[in-house]
């Protein structure tokens, strides 16, 4: 039973990864953010190819609007990856997830900026946080459960 669930997480991690190669990721953030561009690399290592723009406040701002993305769910970039939202720091895998899994939903949301998330440094402080799912109604229910890397 040990080895299959060993096989079954070798392939679903390289089934994920394999679904990333080459899919793009159109990415809006604040000018000189360096921790988004700690989340943008996050995302080329997991095999995405990746447009970033630097935009002002105003403007990353009615993008979240435009996407659905409510105030609450919020954080300092915002990407949109094969027609979904992704809001903030939300791990490379999960982003993979929501692909495979296709929900009928605007995206995901990782609100704020939680310590050691993807851009966000390994620091040893970091907190489990949740990253969400956005409805199309703008609802929000937790999508995962990320426990930080302690190393």
């Amino acid at each position: 039973m040990k080895s299959q669930l060993i096989a079954l997480c070798i392939l679903a991690s390289t089934t994920s990864l394999a679904g990333a190669a080459g899919t793009k990721v159109d990415v809006v953030l604040n000018e000189g953010c360096m921790c988004c561009h700690g989340w943008i690399s996050h995302m080329q290592a997991a095999g995405y190819t990746v447009d970033a723009k630097e935009l002002d406040y105003d403007a990353i701002t009615a993008r979240k609007k435009e996407l659905g993305i409510p105030e609450d769910a919020a954080s300092c970039h915002t990407a949109v990856v094969d027609g979904y939202a992704i809001e903030g720091h939300v791990p490379a895998a999960l982003v993979a997830r929501l692909i495979a899994e296709k929900p009928d939903a605007v995206g995901l949301a990782a609100p704020g900026m939680p310590l050691g998330s993807p851009g966000m440094g390994a620091d040893a402080d970091a907190e489990p946080y949740e990253v969400l799912l956005i409805g199309k109604d703008g609802s929000t229910k937790v999508f995962a459960t990320v426990q930080p890397d302690r190393g």
